[in-house]
């Protein structure tokens, strides 16, 4: 049974209101622990709990009970079990997840992150960092500065995370040694000024042992610095500074009850904000002022940094969820090019050129990856060549979004400054990015208005602009329909053009191969061929294979509504094997074609297309005349 000396604070029991208060005034400091794997970072979590008497006493019961059953102590307690909580991580005796815990002191509050140690867990130790204030970051007293030492204090630093704590951990089993903590130190103080951290508190403690986490322990009486949970309370906190910055707020919620009231609701992310200070609404760049403060409590007269509030504001403007609020004296930038770092979290690598959903607090837009200027060897810092970038992988590329994005450098603004990329098939996420600035090419160059439109050059021909998308396998026989409805739309007097897939790559596209990074590009640079030929009024028609949904619905997404006609030029494998024209099918069995379409590279076949055209039930001259009768009955 559980030492019942061991309880927590006894105004939990007898006055809980009390307590509640008290913590609910105190500071709140969020961290992580990091490094290598069997540093130590859940049996010291396990610690803290312990000795900040955040465990009840059933729990050290099921605690004991679980340390003799699956523990890595013998008969004694093992703390990391407290957080290690999935079967799997406590099989293995490892960190898999990111574990979040709550405990508190006198004198503040925290939520610790423990993030795994294993390098294909790296984009879970992203995950927990990027909320975090201060990092912990573990050594193994035996084992020193490690790989994931390294990579780990690269991302916390990539991440904004200023306050270090280098945790020299298992001090014990080298015989609380000065000498050799002062090696570690040394080494690890080398590594973290080649990168950029200039500062870091080291403290020599054993997570199981307790030394130097709540009380100084005898045995490193050389050691004179403060105990873990003593910098944890008294570090300072960003709060202060995030206040003191000029006024934003994302808008999160038009909060729309009546005819009466309209209020946009959001958390302020920095500065301070008063009713009647000026703000302007972006990216519109409206200017109005503040009318009210509204919260569930009643008006405020002042709200700053932190606070989730509702702003009512002066002028009817327009502003919808994903705008944002600033200071109109000194707003965050608009843009829709940047250079930014990604921590590539996806096995599937980064397709360069390929439309990925970017989410900025709440702004969603399109965003497409150029090829990596550099990926960073978190090593020694070196910058390498990289065409993509694999899971796990950290490197710096340029994005272009399809609307404007408001945003700061992440180096002065974490929520304005970070992102994450979606993949627009799977929902998963698959990067974590952070802003480092604005291409000037951006700013400079906008769109020139003109006095001729494409509703005028449409009408000037007598049709309406649209995209006929033939996709399918090779030899399916999409060149031959698009060519048999082109013919049939010239003697109806239609305005058209015909991009084939094999003519645009003489010409166009000739610099791109067939990778799947080639691929994307090559759908992406017609599309936007497409798009400016329906500008000018012309009924477009494309036969490429086209083979992923995603770069498909990155081009319908180009066009005006019901502009953009999916064909499915649907024909078995091997009925277009049987076919081969041209004798690639044959090449590519014999080892002779790479990246072949159908054989060693996937096709993506449309969900819902507008049009399926079965080659085995249809002619194509069948096929034909049932693609222009839907051309026409969709432009009436």
């Amino acid at each position: 049974m559980a030492d019942h000396a061991y309880e927590p604070a006894a105004d939990i029991a007898g006055d809980i209101g009390g307590y509640l208060e008290r913590h609910r005034a105190k500071s709140l400091l969020r961290f992580i622990t990091c490094g290598s794997v069997d540093d130590g970072k859940s049996t010291l979590i396990g610690r803290l709990l312990y000795d900040t008497k955040a465990i009840f006493a059933d729990q050290l019961d099921a605690l004991e009970a679980d340390s003799k059953r699956v523990g890595t102590q013998g008969q004694s307690i093992d703390f990391a079990l407290l957080v290690d909580g999935l079967a799997a991580e406590r099989e293995q005796g490892i960190t898999i997840d990111v574990a979040y815990r709550f405990f508190s002191t006198d004198r503040r509050k925290f939520i610790v992150a423990d993030t795994p140690g294993h390098e294909q867990y790296t984009r879970n130790m992203v995950t927990g960092a990027s909320t975090a204030d201060l990092a912990v970051v573990l050594i193994d007293a035996r084992k020193g500065v490690l790989t994931q030492t390294r990579r780990h204090s690269w991302i916390a630093h990539l991440l904004g995370i200023r306050n270090i704590v280098l945790a020299v951990n298992k001090i014990d089993l080298v015989g609380h040694d000065q000498a050799r903590f002062d090696e570690i130190v040394a080494d690890y103080r080398a590594f973290a000024t080649s990168i950029g951290i200039a500062d870091f508190v080291a403290i020599p403690i054993s997570g199981l042992g307790g030394d130097n986490i709540a009380a100084r322990s005898e045995a490193t009486s050389w050691y004179t610095g403060p105990t873990l949970i003593e910098h944890l309370e008294t570090v300072p906190l960003d709060v202060d500074a995030e206040a003191a910055k000029p006024f934003r707020m994302s808008v999160q919620w038009v909060n729309r009850p009546n005819l009466d009231f309209r209020g946009f609701a959001g958390m302020i992310d920095a500065g301070t904000v008063v009713p009647g200070d000026a703000v302007r609404i972006l990216p519109s760049g409206r200017i109005t002022s503040v009318a009210q403060i509204v919260t569930a409590n009643g008006d405020l007269p002042r709200a700053v940094a932190g606070q989730s509030v509702t702003l009512t504001l002066a002028d009817e403007v327009d502003c919808s969820r994903g705008n944002v609020i600033a200071a109109s004296a000194s707003p965050p930038q608009v843009a829709d090019q940047f250079e930014a770092t990604l921590v590539w979290m996806d096995e599937t690598p980064l397709l360069p050129g390929r439309g990925y959903l970017l989410k900025l607090g709440a702004q969603v837009v399109t965003a497409t990856v150029q090829p990596p200027k550099y990926a960073l060897n978190v090593n020694t810092g070196e910058h390498l060549a990289a065409k993509t970038l694999e899971l796990n992988a950290i490197g710096v590329a340029t994005l272009a979004t399809d609307v404007g994005l408001v945003f700061e450098p992440y180096a002065d603004s974490r929520t304005l400054g970070g992102f994450i990329l979606i993949d627009r098939e799977t929902n998963a996420t698959v990067a974590a990015g952070m802003i480092n600035f604005a291409l000037r090419r951006s700013q400079n160059i906008h769109r020139q208005a003109t006095d001729v439109d494409r509703a005028q050059l449409a009408a000037l021909k007598n049709q309406k602009p649209a995209v006929l998308w033939f996709t399918g396998l090779s030899g399916a026989g999409k060149s031959t329909i698009a060519n048999l409805v082109e013919k049939r739309l010239h003697r109806m007097n239609r305005h058209t053009f015909l991009l084939d897939g094999d003519n645009v790559r003489h010409g166009l596209n000739r610099d791109l191969g067939f990778t799947d990074a080639d691929r994307v590009e090559n759908i992406r640079r017609v599309g936007e061929v497409a798009r400016l030929m329906t500008d000018a009024g012309l009924i477009v028609i494309t036969a490429f294979i086209s083979p992923f949904r995603a770069e498909r619905d990155m081009v319908r997404a180009m066009m005006a509504p019901g502009e953009f006609i999916e064909i499915h030029v649907d024909t078995p494998l091997a009925d277009a094997e049987a076919r081969d024209v041209k004798g690639l099918y044959a090449k590519a069995r014999a080892g002779e074609l790479a990246n072949f379409t159908g054989i060693d590279s996937p096709y993506e076949a449309p969900e819902a297309p507008e049009l399926r055209i079965d080659t085995l039930a249809l002619s194509p001259g069948a096929a034909a005349d049932l693609i222009v009768e839907y051309l026409i009955d969709s432009a009436d």
